[in-house]
Parts: structure tokens; C-alpha cells; sequence
């Protein structure tokens, strides 16, 4: 934990210097218990913000790759990646599929946080895309509530083709919590899609991108 925690705090501090972001809304986060963190997707930094600047832990997936790379460059990502609790996920396999929803489930029935994007896969052209219905799923089986995050500016962290980390002021607004009745895993599609549209709402108010009725698709699904 004290690894954990040291990790954390670095990456804040070296977030907060470097690019002197606005966050709004830290004390939407439950204090305790489990809760589902929904961000919009726009940079590969996303999820390092996220669990950087909440005030408590959230697990986000995270590429087996960063886990597995040999070298130097390899430990340390394994290093950082495990201490800042992400979960590796083989490439290929959906964040939504039933094996990785099992993984967020969980964690949250164990009371901690866990961050998934509706999206699945990072806007490339600033649009939200409709939300998958993963997290939709996880808020009704848990009954978790689910806290909506719009991330603005991120993708200027790293502007396309390009590598690195290029510092620059972000946004990152928490919006209040969202509460669903509790149904176990026994619920409808229809009840998880109006449930995941819901949440893709409070996401859009937060950030205020246009939007898209379509699912986004990865390099790779293209």
C-alpha cells in the first residue's frame, strides 16, 4: 500500500506541475464503498489522469504488453502500471467482454473503485461515441453508483503521431454520482442500453463534445 500510495501521489504531483489542470467536482466521489468511474476516452493518458487526481484508487485496464515488455522500459511499466492497480487485458479482447466484466465485478464486490469507458476505445476525432453496454451491466448487477467524468483537452497531451508526453493544461470535471436499483445479473438489454445512455448523458454534459449515435471502432476492428 505504501508503494501504492507513493505512486499515486508522484504522478499527481508531476500532473498537477507540468500541465496545472482545472478539476471540478472530487467530492462527487463516494467516500466509501465501491463505485464505477466513466470517463470519455480521448487520450492514452486518460486512464493515468484519472486514477492520479481521485481522491481514492480507481483499477482501469490496461494493455498485457505494458505488463510483459522486456528491458528497463519494461520493469518500469510493469512497475508503474501494477502499482497504480491497473489489470492487464490481452490485446484484442473486448473491455466489455464477459471474462473482463467478471474482473470489475470483483473488485467492486470486494468495495473499491473501478474506471471503464463506455466508449471502449479512445476518440480520434474528439466525437462521443455511444456507449457500450458493459457499464450499464456492472451498475445494475452491483448497484454501484456510477460517477461520470468528462475529460476535456487530454488529447493534446499526446497530439497524434506522435510519442511521448507533451505537458498541457487539461479539464477534468466529476460529475455527481448516478444511482440504479440493484437487479443482480438478471436484467434485460433494454434495461442496461437505457441505463448506459443515461450515463453517456451526464458524459456529454461534462464534457460538452458533439456526439455520435454510432459505437466508435478501433485502428485495428477498421
Amino acid at each position: 500500500m505504501a508503494l501504492f500510495d507513493a505512486v499515486r501521489w508522484s504522478t499527481r504531483t508531476l500532473i498537477s506541475g507540468s500541465c496545472r489542470p482545472t478539476v471540478i467536482g472530487l467530492e462527487n466521489v463516494p467516500k466509501d464503498g465501491p463505485y464505477i468511474v466513466a470517463p470519455n476516452h480521448l487520450s492514452f493518458f486518460d486512464s493515468v489522469i484519472v486514477q492520479a487526481l481521485m481522491p481514492r484508487p480507481v483499477a482501469f485496464f490496461a494493455k498485457a504488453e505494458y505488463f510483459t515488455t522486456g528491458g528497463i522500459k519494461g520493469r518500469v511499466m510493469k512497475s508503474f502500471f501494477e502499482s497504480v492497480g491497473s489489470i492487464p487485458v490481452e490485446r484484442g479482447e473486448q473491455a466489455a467482454s464477459v471474462q473482463a466484466l467478471k474482473t470489475l465485478l470483483d473488485i467492486l464486490e470486494a468495495g473499491k473503485g473501478i474506471g471503464i469507458y463506455p466508449e471502449g476505445t479512445r476518440s480520434r476525432d474528439g466525437i462521443l461515441y455511444r456507449g457500450r453496454t458493459g457499464v450499464g451491466w456492472l451498475a445494475l448487477t452491483t448497484g454501484a453508483p456510477v460517477v461520470p467524468v468528462g475529460l476535456i483537452g487530454t488529447e493534446n497531451l499526446q497530439p497524434a503521431g506522435e510519442k511521448g508526453f507533451k505537458p498541457q493544461h487539461f479539464t477534468m470535471k466529476v460529475g455527481e454520482p448516478l444511482y440504479f436499483e440493484k437487479t443482480g445479473p438478471d436484467h434485460s438489454l433494454p434495461a442496461r442500453r437505457q441505463v448506459t445512455d443515461r450515463i453517456m448523458d451526464a458524459i456529454a454534459e461534462l464534457s460538452g463534445q458533439d456526439r455520435s449515435t454510432s459505437y466508435n471502432q478501433s485502428k485495428a476492428a477498421e
